[in-house]
């Protein structure tokens, strides 16, 4: 399956050459191949000059063992083996330990020792939902800010929903920020006597009504947590504006990442329209695992009948079906010439069927005594037609069939990504073969990249289906 070649084709080289893109976030389902087209494209920009640290939120080690690396944690670790004068780093965003980070950079020592060490904040950090991709944003930042490296390639996290990375910031921020952590907060606002006066007149029904519903000891410890947090709540909303303008800025560039099934694809399409109504910068869509044929010339119908004809001689070919499954006593259809001779009133007398006097032989010219002697000469014969071997033939119809399989993907495979470009005209796509297995080394990666590279839009055969 390939591109047509009215639609112009995601040109990633020139993505990655140009300087001026600083941030290439990797975004779609999950399971579609994201972290793996993240650190390939982080390799070619490598070896093409660019310095690279690809963030990667993928928990599983064949990314870093693919990257020659034995472990990948919070801080951007070197890959070695880069051909070129680039440099390619890489990490796995560790989501406390990031979530730590900001603490300890925003509340002095005593206030972050009391926040790390509260439950409520451990179970924040480690586990509530939005956090993840609202940490990942955060790292994006500290990367950008470090100024490290000219390139970030974002891997993001891999979700239900392709866009749940987009809302999840303002999600966290806002919760961090809302009515509810406001209230909470207020007793320690107030502070003292007034402060107690204040919780035990004008929220003791609310605080009772949440000790109930949550248990007295986990208020008692949000009540601390957000006590402790009240100068920090004012930079998560802040933070999570400042990730929202870095990725509508013009240095960064949004791949849509799918497999050409449908439900990938529909989510790319619900993407592509969601950037677009968030004015962020769309490069294009990586297609994953796209199949193909070398026989793209023979269609699934073609392959079928040679199938059938393969497992139930003679009925598509019947002329060669018939010599194949004739006996002996019914060949001399095939040997006009001598069948002619039995019948003929002179043929006791007479050689006119076969050229040589009858008195030379003492054997009778009968239909059953000449049929078995040409059958045996013909088998003789090289390159004659005989019957093929019963087992070669189930497997020649085996692999037609399976051929046959392929075509009917292709095709399918077409028709879903056809309707994708038929709603969205205007986004380059760049398509990626299937491999036989994962990539488990650089030079995995090479492939993944010389392959998105190379989507130059040729069009090629298909089949039919």
């Amino acid at each position: 399956m390939s591109l047509d070649p009215a639609r112009d084709p995601l040109d990633v080289d020139a993505l990655l050459d140009d300087r001026g893109t600083r941030i290439v976030v990797c975004c779609g389902s999950g399971g579609v191949g994201k972290t793996t087209t993240a650190a390939a494209l982080g390799l070619r920009a490598a070896e093409r000059g660019r310095s690279v640290v690809v963030l990667t939120i993928d928990p599983a080690r064949r990314l870093a063992q693919s990257m020659g690396i034995d472990s990948l944690d919070n801080v951007p670790r070197r890959v070695e083996g880069v051909k070129g004068e680039g440099e390619l780093c890489a990490m796995m965003l560790d989501m406390k330990r990031t979530f730590d980070e900001i603490v300890e950079a925003h509340a002095d020592k005593e206030r972050a020792k009391a926040i790390l060490s509260n439950p409520f904040y451990q179970s924040l950090s480690a586990g509530f939902a939005g956090t993840q991709e609202y940490m990942a944003m955060e790292k994006l930042g500290q990367l950008r800010a470090r100024d490290d490296w000219d390139l970030i390639v974002v891997d993001t996290p891999p979700s239900r929903s392709a866009l749940d990375f987009l809302d999840a910031p303002k999600r966290l921020g806002s919760f961090l920020d809302g009515k509810l952590i406001r209230l909470l907060m207020a007793p320690a606002k107030v502070g003292g006597r007034a402060g107690m006066k204040f919780l035990n007149v004008g929220m003791s029904m609310m605080t009772g009504a949440l000790g109930k519903l949550l248990g007295g000891q986990l208020l008692r410890d949000v009540q601390t947590f957000v006590a402790a947090m009240d100068t920090m709540f004012g930079g998560f909303r802040k933070r999570a504006d400042a990730t929202y303008r870095l990725l509508q800025a013009p240095g960064t560039a949004f791949l849509v990442v799918a497999s050409p099934e449908r439900d990938a694809l529909r989510e790319a399409a619900y993407f592509v329209e969601r950037l677009a109504a968030d004015d962020m910068p769309l490069a294009g869509l990586v297609l994953n695992r796209v199949h193909a044929s070398g026989a793209a010339g023979l269609s699934a119908e073609r392959a079928l009948a040679a199938a059938e004809n393969l497992e139930e001689r003679g009925i598509v070919d019947q002329e060669d079906g018939k010599v194949g499954g004739r006996s002996s006593s019914e060949a001399p259809s095939s040997e006009a010439p001598t069948s002619a001779a039995p019948t003929s009133p002179e043929a006791p007398g007479s050689s006119a069927s076969t050229g040589t006097p009858s008195s030379e032989g003492p054997e009778p010219a009968s239909a059953s005594g000449s049929a078995p002697s040409a059958a045996t000469s013909d088998a003789d014969t090289p390159g004659a037609d005989t019957s093929a071997d019963p087992s070669v033939e189930r497997l020649t119809a085996g692999l037609l069939r399976l051929h046959a399989e392929r075509m009917r993907l292709i095709a399918r495979e077409r028709h879903t990504r056809d309707r994708f470009t038929a709603l969205h005209p205007e986004v380059a796509v760049a398509e990626v073969a299937a491999l036989p297995g994962d990539v488990h080394d650089l030079a995995g990666l090479r492939t993944i990249g010389e392959q998105l590279a190379a989507a130059r839009g040729t069009e090629g055969p298909t089949g039919s289906a």
